[in-house]
């Protein structure tokens, strides 16, 4: 028995020790941060206990002085009075609302810091609610006009004015049809040729969301590579879908999914080596911040410095990942579903100039719709296999090809290849640089310590002070008639449409919050002040609530 046992033991230990070198080449292949450790960043989510600022504390979380804290008192409770006068239907029935439409729990309290959430909820909430828009304008249940820069995560790219036609003329084309399902409108045809031009590829499959699309192209990849895993890149999002989220927000560990680093060689030594990689999931809006997840004032708790990747690099990378794919039979998944037409005419592929196996789109594809496309290589894109009829790779959906989606469809991309639609996109990453670029010199003029970074009509604002307040600047932009998403300054999103007078309105208004908040205090710093300060009196705070104290 002895001897069977040493031989077992013997077994595995030269199991365990062939496997160490790749084990060590994958670990060294994960970005440092816990976006590149999600069961690590899991961990550490479950662990963080919930504690509250507010009274006194709220307005001293950084060790103010008492006048900087007198004048931030009457700056928040200014703004507080201000949102109480200016929004109250709206502000009313998303009160009466969010009791049983769970999104707008979860949008209302993430949309700052969890410690500071519950004052900013009782005083400063905001209306969720919308009667009509004007162009660039969102007019709201008071009356109030703001500038749209939500951009309706990403759908609102021509400008709404062009989506209500594109609906309108839907109703009217899918009319007569109706809500027929499981057969088509004869648009379909049209939307598949130009969808097969668009891409590059042979084949078009319909679904009713980016997520969905996503996930089609996953199981098809595994299908036809009988391949297990699928790699995305730290920080990146692809829809909700368990097996491309595995860090927090997942309940379910996604163990057949690996998380590597975005530009890296190691990465690349990785997938050069591994046979059971099926796909490789390309976001490329991570350009703007690589490796990180989507900038949120919901985590910005000191400030938020990171540039992005300049495009020529991007692309090179790209280029270098496409390669290593081909050489070892990993389909290349291009996910332009929030970038897809806002980069470039046929998207983030023309714009990096790569060529994926396949591509998902979305969002603005529907003009105004909901809706997701998958768009792959023939061989790819088939569903079962010739010489074995039951093994299947069954994806479908009831409202797939919605005449009424497609017909929308339809009137997006007419615009989309006329005259007009072309017109916006020239020079348009020369144009909207030097937008970005313009708004920031005018911030540093105005002395804020606030700068833009962009691609193209995608921004985020960098805060450049170590402040655990820099999520209040959302409150006062929109006290000056602005839009955003409850990312808050994390992520603003221009149609092609914004006229250069637009932008200066635009401007107008980021100036005179900044001033406002500069002058009620909340940029105030103690001498040494630095992010690592700001976040060790975090992490003490934490500790103590940990300890329950």
């Amino acid at each position: 028995m002895l001897p069977l046992l040493a031989g077992i033991a013997a077994a595995g230990a030269a199991t365990l020790l062939a496997r160490a070198p790749a084990r060590l080449r994958l670990s060294r292949a994960k970005h440092a941060s816990l976006a590149g450790h999600p069961r690590m960043a899991k961990r550490v989510a479950g662990l963080l206990p919930y504690y509250d600022l507010s009274g006194d504390v709220f307005f001293r979380a950084d060790g103010a002085p008492d006048d900087v804290v007198a004048r931030r008192r009457a700056g928040f409770e200014r703004l507080a009075a201000l949102y109480a006068e200016r929004f109250p239907r709206s502000r009313a029935l998303t009160a009466e609302a969010r009791v049983g439409l769970s999104d707008l729990q979860f949008t209302a309290s993430y949309r700052v810091p969890f410690p500071f959430s519950r004052t900013v909820r009782e005083h400063l909430g905001v209306g969720a609610f919308l009667e009509r828009s004007e162009g660039n304008r969102l007019i709201d249940l008071d009356g109030n006009a703001f500038w749209d820069l939500t951009g309706s995560y990403g759908v609102n790219l021509f400008g709404q004015e062009t989506y209500k036609a594109c609906v309108a003329e839907a109703v009217e084309l899918a009319g007569p049809l109706g809500g027929v399902l499981g057969q088509y409108h004869p648009v379909v045809a049209a939307n598949i040729a130009r969808l097969k031009a668009i891409s590059g590829l042979d084949e078009v499959s319909f679904h009713m969301s980016g997520t969905e699309a996503v996930m089609q192209a996953v199981r098809l990849a595994r299908y036809h590579t009988g391949r297990p895993r699928l790699v995305r890149f730290a920080g990146a999002y692809h829809g909700w879908w368990g097996d491309v989220q595995p860090g927090p927000g997942n309940p379910i560990p996604a163990d057949r999914t690996l998380t590597l680093a975005e530009m890296s060689e190691r990465s690349l030594g990785v997938l050069a080596r591994r046979k059971d990689v099926a796909c490789v999931l390309v976001n490329p809006l991570q350009a703007l911040h690589p490796n990180a997840a989507a900038p949120s004032d919901g985590t910005l708790v000191a400030g938020r410095r990171a540039k992005s990747v300049a495009r020529a690099d991007y692309a090179a990378w790209l280029e270098k990942l496409a390669a290593v794919c081909r050489a070892n039979g990993i389909v290349l998944i291009l996910d332009d579903v929030f970038t897809g037409f806002r980069l470039a005419p046929r998207g983030a592929a023309e714009y990096f100039g790569i060529a994926p196996d396949m591509v998902t789109y979305g969002k603005t594809l529907g003009g105004g719709l909901p809706v997701g496309v998958l768009c792959g290589r023939a061989e790819l894109m088939k569903r079962y296999r010739d010489d074995r009829p039951a093994d299947l790779n069954f994806a479908r959906g009831t409202f797939n090809a919605n005449p009424y989606v497609m017909a929308a469809m339809d009137a997006f991309l007419r615009r989309w290849e006329g005259d007009e639609g072309r017109a916006l996109y020239d020079g348009l990453d020369a144009r909207w640089a030097g937008r970005a670029a313009a708004l920031e010199a005018r911030l540093a003029e105005a002395g804020a310590p606030l700068g833009i970074d962009a691609l193209s009509t995608i921004w985020t604002m960098l805060h450049r002070v170590p402040s655990r307040y820099n999520w209040m600047l959302q409150y006062y932009l929109r006290a000056e008639g602005v839009a955003l998403s409850w990312v808050g300054t994390g992520r603003f999103i221009f149609s092609l449409d914004y006229s250069d007078a637009d932008m200066d309105a635009v401007g107008d208004a980021f100036v005179a919050a900044a001033r406002a908040m500069q002058a009620d205090g909340w940029w105030w710093t103690a001498d040494g002040a630095s992010d690592k300060r700001v976040s060790r009196r975090i992490l003490g705070e934490t500790v103590k609530a940990r300890l329950g104290r």
